[in-house]
């Protein structure tokens, strides 16, 4: 592992019996069945009054197994070919994977963190076989700082749920039997398909139902533009009181069409995940534990993109959101339910014309505290695909404000840039 030298590696299993069964997959998980897994890194650093235990491995590993209690399908296992010829998580706890490693680097090495396939690879924990569905890996740094890799099948769960388990091992490591847990949803029967089927036909105008990926002639490069809370609020402003993810999707959305040089007549579109526990009728209980986002989209011409308004832009990203009803979105978990798992793997950029605009604004990303303070900064350890946009808080210490990480082809990014602060000059 090059600058890490891994010294532990064992598996976790839930502290006590957990139910043994097969997890049935709702079509919402069994769709991305081939999407693989999430990685994220977080980094800590340590203050000089830190105490000696400072992540203690044996204490993160009890904590741990003390949450798999509750989400025990995290210590199973993916099976493609489940009881019923279908995705499923064997929840056979046989445990999640636990990494512990060492390295010479520092946290100040990555404060200016870009995710990379070289952050992973030093980070975050390889996974053989790939059916394990959570695996961490603890590295103690130089500077006697701690990076936290993670990876999660994407077919388990989704950010929401992921963050909350994130939030409930921190919680038993740092406060012990004292810990508040609020427990996990398992019930994926809640997001069923109709019997038969029925998709209304406007869905294909909304929803982005199957991804469309393809190689670049142009290498990819990621890079996180930081956007201060005095630049958010003008920016909301421009955009006639918009939301933070509707005025800064439209001005990433406008500074990709031009720095992308994409012809005015051209059809141009975003599109975004959208957390369905509160839309669906009945809603989802809030710790519904799974994968319960759909992918709508916003689309238009590039030229109204680029010579409207910021505001007029923001406004057709809402008016997609307003159009998502219980029917509309039962529809989709119809049409995911047909389509099944594809076989092929989910790898490449999307079109030149479309960007995946991926919200954690407002998410508990850095309440991961493990009883050592929380995280300096935490982000994906690797983005790759192009088009790909993720919008989240700014770090712990950085003062508020929103991150944009944005992956695309390296020789547009100097430009994008120079387009996407120039706004606020």
């Amino acid at each position: 592992m090059g600058e890490v030298q891994e010294v532990e590696s064992c598996f976790v299993s839930p502290s006590e019996e957990t139910p043994r069964k097969g997890l049935w997959l709702s079509p919402l998980d069994m769709v991305i069945a081939n999407r693989g897994h999430t990685p994220t890194v977080y980094f800590f650093r340590r203050d000089a009054d830190a105490a000696d235990d400072f992540f203690d491995v044996s204490r993160l590993k009890e904590a741990m197994a003390k949450a798999l209690v509750a989400f025990y399908p995290l210590a199973g296992r993916l099976r493609l070919e489940g009881d019923h010829g279908r995705p499923d998580i064997d929840c056979n706890a046989e445990g999640a994977l636990f990494v512990v490693a060492r390295s010479e680097l520092t946290v100040d090495a990555f404060s200016d963190l870009k995710p990379s396939p070289e952050l992973r690879r030093l980070f975050v924990p390889r996974l053989e076989p790939s059916t394990i569905v959570l695996g961490i890996q603890v590295t103690f740094l130089g500077c006697g700082g701690v990076a936290l890799g993670t990876v999660l099948h994407h077919s388990a769960i989704d950010a929401l749920s992921a963050f909350h388990f994130f939030q409930t091992w921190s919680a038993f490591c740092r406060d012990g039997d004292a810990a508040v847990v609020e427990l996990p949803c398992h019930d994926r029967t809640l997001i069923r398909a109709r019997s038969p089927p029925i998709v209304h036909p406007d869905a294909h105008s909304m929803f982005s139902l199957k991804l469309s990926l393809s190689e670049s002639s142009s290498p990819i490069t990621t890079k996180f533009f930081p956007i201060s809370d005095d630049q958010l609020a003008a920016l909301k402003k421009m955009c006639g009181g918009a939301s933070t993810f509707g005025a800064v999707s439209a001005l990433v959305w406008q500074c990709m069409c031009v720095a992308r040089e994409l012809p005015l007549h051209a059809q141009t579109r975003v599109s975004f995940p959208v957390n369905i526990r509160r839309r669906v009728n009945p809603p989802l209980p809030d710790r519904y534990f799974g994968n319960a986002l759909v992918i709508a989209y916003a689309a238009t011409t590039v030229k109204d993109v680029v010579s409207g308004t910021l505001a007029a832009t923001a406004a057709l990203i809402k008016g997609t959101l307003g159009r998502l009803d219980s029917e509309m979105l039962q529809s989709v978990i119809d049409y995911n339910e047909m389509a099944g798992v594809s076989n092929k793997p989910a790898k490449g950029n999307l079109p030149d014309t479309e960007l995946r605009m991926i919200c954690w604004v407002g998410m508990p990303v850095y309440d991961a505290d493990f009883g050592w303070g929380k995280p300096q900064v935490m982000s994906r350890a690797e983005s790759v695909r192009g088009g790909f946009v993720y919008m989240m808080d700014g770090t712990e210490n950085g003062g508020g404000g929103v991150r944009v990480l944005m992956s695309m082809e390296a020789v547009k990014m100097g430009l994008f840039e120079k387009l996407l602060y120039a706004k606020f000059a």
